[in-house]
């Protein structure tokens, strides 16, 4: 099939070399063309690098290359494509094909509703409208707002491309149509999580530029690492008063002196039950944490007497060994009622055997399985960063320092999730842990000195979960090898 394109290509040169003065003595001038009808039978998508160069179609996205095949195309004076002003070449015209470039200024969503998925073909004494669906680029995703939502709260998709959704389907084939918000710009859409939805895995939207898909990750809970309420292990162990140790229940020794208190909230929202407050208000009092202070919290699970619960591969099933690490990320809930900028850094360690220092320390980088969270810092400048609700953050693993280094090294052996599986059983402690660090921070030429922090930062469901981008292609077969 792919020798077709080049058949094609060699029309398109032929159908060159008759055309090529400018002059009015041309043929493509005679006026024995601008009365004759116009006729559009077919319309065919033009891509040389697919198995079917030459395909016809029923619609097509700007930037792209059409053909219209058909009658009466020799003398084309004008194309207007959604109402805009198309330029063609006359050097691609014939009068039974002519060539037309969609224009990537082309409205969509904009055009009026008289023109919108319309080609208006013009010549001096005739003129056809040909119905045909014009679109933008595929629609793509960048993420989700709330990918772990409670029934009844809001869900945000965001992206591009996203306009005039008209259906979305969850996993498990529960389809929604009605109660859907998308932005005119295409870079969301909205709708309501409802009751009873246990599967997890993608979300599936139709809308004005075609079908779109998020990673596998929505409601999806199989890789849950701590949830602080029925699923996963929460450890602790020489809880202090004034210490850094997250504890997550009420303890005392036989003496009556406590060993622990529960440091967890119930979530100021009502939704998620109990979660963490990652820097407890007991630390939070005589106005906050003082600068330059590392480890001013951690939060573990449980470790080394649960191996088979800390073993990761239990999450095969959902998450195969040889996924490329950059498929695969950590995801948890955070809201951030009131602004938290200038200083302070989240901290998440794969194992236990760290001092929680910071990313700016020896505990970032080469060898390292940790990465950062410092969501106020937006292109080198202090931003400060609050949510409305609870709102999703996903890190690839990629991110990690040891992994990170390894895929930027082109002659090292690209780390996959069995790698993270390995590292963390061939850990001393396998814990996996979070924690809050308040020191000096720096970004190329951007200093970020610490400060007094004193602002209440929520966290809940640590999970693993799949993250493969997906952009669902026009026409799958192209993606076989021939």
């Amino acid at each position: 099939m792919k020798n077709l394109k080049y058949i094609w290509l060699s029309v398109i040169a032929l159908l060159s070399v008759g055309f090529v003065s400018c002059n009015d003595d041309d043929e493509y001038f005679d006026g024995k063309y601008q009365e004759r009808p116009i006729v559009v039978n077919k319309v065919y998508l033009e891509n040389y690098e697919s198995s079917v160069p030459d395909r016809e179609v029923e619609f097509a996205r700007l930037g792209q290359l059409i053909r219209l095949e058909g009658s009466g195309f020799m003398g084309m004076k004008k194309v207007f494509v959604n109402g805009f002003d198309t330029y063609f070449n006359r050097a691609y015209v014939s009068d039974n094909s002519m060539l037309i470039q969609l224009n990537s200024k082309t409205p969509i969503t904009d055009a009026e509703d008289d023109v919108r998925n319309t080609i208006r073909l013009v010549k001096d004494g005739t003129q056809t409208v040909h119905n045909f669906t014009i679109r933008a680029a595929s629609p793509s995703i960048k993420g989700l707002q709330n990918a772990l939502p409670a029934a009844g709260e809001l869900v945000v998709v965001h992206g591009e491309g996203l306009q005039e959704i008209t259906k979305v389907t969850l996993p498990g084939g529960v389809e929604i149509t009605d109660g859907i918000t998308s932005d005119k710009d295409g870079e969301w859409y909205s709708f309501t999580m409802p009751s009873g939805l246990t599967a997890g895995g993608a979300i599936v939207a139709e809308g004005a530029n075609g079908i779109s898909q998020t990673p596998a990750y929505f409601n999806e809970r199989r890789g849950m690492l701590l949830d602080f309420d029925t699923e996963g292990q929460q450890g602790a162990w020489g809880w202090k008063e004034a210490g850094s140790m997250i504890g997550f229940e009420d303890r005392t020794d036989d003496d009556g002196n406590v060993t622990m208190k529960n440091d967890l909230v119930q979530d100021p929202l009502g939704t998620n039950g109990q979660v963490c407050q990652i820097v407890p208000d007991r630390l939070l009092t005589d106005g906050g944490i003082v600068s330059g202070k590392p480890r001013v919290t951690e939060c573990w699970t449980v470790g080394d007497g649960n191996l088979d619960y800390e073993n990761w591969a239990r999450m095969s099933a959902l998450i195969p060994a040889d996924t490329p690490l950059d498929e695969v990320a950590f995801q948890f809930e955070i809201y951030v009622p009131n602004p938290w900028g200038a200083t302070g850094q989240l901290q998440i360690c794969l194992v236990n055997n760290y001092q929680y220092k910071g990313i700016d320390s020896d505990e970032y980088g080469s060898g390292k399985l940790t990465a950062f969270f410092i969501p106020w810092v937006v292109d080198g400048k202090n931003v400060p960063f609050s949510t409305e609700g609870w709102t999703t953050v996903t890190i690839p693993l990629s991110e990690f320092g040891k992994y990170k280094a390894l895929l930027e090294d082109k002659e090292a052996v690209a780390p996959t999730f069995q790698t993270v599986i390995d590292d963390r059983l061939a850990a001393t402690y396998p814990n996996f842990g979070m924690g809050f660090v308040n020191t000096d921070y720096k970004l190329g030429d951007a200093a970020f000195p610490s400060d007094l922090f004193n602002t209440k930062i929520y966290v809940d469901n640590w999970r693993i979960v799949p993250c493969k981008n997906v952009v669902i292609s026009d026409y799958p077969e192209d993606d076989e090898e021939e």
